[in-house]
């Protein structure tokens, strides 16, 4: 595989990262510290078409192939000093809008799609709840059967974007003797309705500007075109998304793993002890190579996964394995990079920290690390 940019995904790339340094890093520590969502810069996303990208363009996304949707997030995240917005266009793009562009019916997309391509709506992902996280089989919501439609009761928690979401893709049993594969039903649900309760958002070590918080469903009724796919098929909508979080959300990984790895070698040339650069100290120099290693395999295994994802039949091992090592290979070079810049790397205005307290939660959503070494292990027969 030839993982040469073409003219067109170099155009892309550079336009993402021009756009996002010069509008997304504004007064970035501010909105860490309050934990502020930017509804305005959402919008300016979408306006270049970051919450649309591998959709088709009738309805309103720009049809790029999933090796360019990896380019494209790379870059956001290079360029992009605010974590928690690029993790929350990443979740609404990933597990909400391709799932839609992938299951849904032609009126869902066509009601949906265009208004959460262009930044007019934020949409969620809401499968976890508080007694199943990784053991989605022990999911307690229920929709029920009623005339013209079903009747949803329980309570999701974690839920990116979820304090903010216009729009919610939300799995319930709908038939509990099958278990969640066959068992388990996706439902495009609008938070305006009566029935839909969002929480406060959660206070976070990390991904601050990033509204997490709870969906709570009680007595919801909704239509039975609500329902994405068909009755029972909530697993396969479920692994449409984790193939594509997986393979895609890491992707910004690996931009933020060369802004820091930028960040460390500017560092270890400009500060001196002992009368030379510390770059010249073997303890630092190993350090910043090790995260350049670091950098190319996680870009060669998040490019690998992403162009399996629109080449081969499955790319569900491939995604596991580049969301394990990409997601620990970031923490790893987080934390390098605070530890380089010593004293300095634990100030706030240094903002190495937050990309730290960030990359933490890398080894935790989509799938903990743990998770993915089961799935890895499965796959080889263990």
């Amino acid at each position: 595989m030839d993982f040469s940019l073409s003219e067109e995904q170099r155009l892309l790339r550079d336009n993402i990262i021009r756009f996002a340094k010069g509008a997304l890093n504004d007064k970035i520590i501010d909105r860490d510290r309050d934990q502020e969502f930017s509804k305005d810069l959402w919008r300016k996303c979408g306006e270049i078409g970051i919450q649309g990208l591998p959709v088709p363009e009738e309805y309103g996304g720009s049809h790029v192939d999933p090796l360019s949707c990896a380019i494209a997030l790379e870059a956001l995240g290079y360029g992009c000093h605010d974590g928690g917005l690029v993790f929350s266009l990443s979740a609404h793009l990933l597990a909400c809008v391709v799932p839609i562009w992938q299951h849904g019916t032609a009126e869902q997309k066509r009601r949906y799609l265009p208004g959460l391509c262009d930044g007019r709506l934020i949409g969620s992902h809401a499968i976890t709840e508080p007694g199943s996280g990784s053991d989605s089989f022990s999911m307690r919501t229920r929709a029920d059967k009623i005339d013209g439609g079903w009747r949803i009761n329980g309570t999701k928690t974690f839920i990116s974007n979820g304090p903010a979401a216009d729009v919610a893709i939300v799995f319930a049993v709908t038939d509990p003797g099958k278990g969640f594969h066959g068992g388990a039903t996706a439902f495009l649900v609008e938070t305006s309705w009566k029935g839909v309760a969002t929480s406060k958002k959660f206070e976070k070590l990390g991904l601050r500007t990033s509204p997490i918080g709870e969906l709570i469903f009680e007595d919801l009724d909704v239509p039975d075109d609500a329902v994405i796919g068909k009755i029972g098929s909530g697993s396969a909508v479920f692994g449409t998304a984790m193939d594509w979080e997986r393979t895609l959300l890491v992707a910004g990984h690996v931009g933020v793993i060369e802004r820091l790895l930028e960040t460390a070698v500017m560092y270890a040339r400009t500060r001196n002890q002992f009368n030379q650069a510390i770059g010249k100290f073997q303890a630092i120099s190993h350090k910043i190579a090790d995260m350049k290693v670091q950098l190319e395999a996680a870009r060669l295994l998040a490019y690998q996964a992403a162009w399996k994802l629109g080449h081969a039949r499955s790319a569900s091992l491939d995604a596991s394995i580049g969301k394990l090592f990409v997601s620990e290979s970031l923490l790893k070079c987080a934390l390098e990079c605070v530890q380089i810049h010593g004293g300095y790397g634990f100030m706030v205005e240094y903002q190495v920290e937050r990309a730290l307290r960030d990359a933490i939660a890398g080894t935790i959503y989509s799938g903990t690390s743990e998770m993915q070494r089961n799935i890895i292990a499965r796959w080889l027969g263990l």
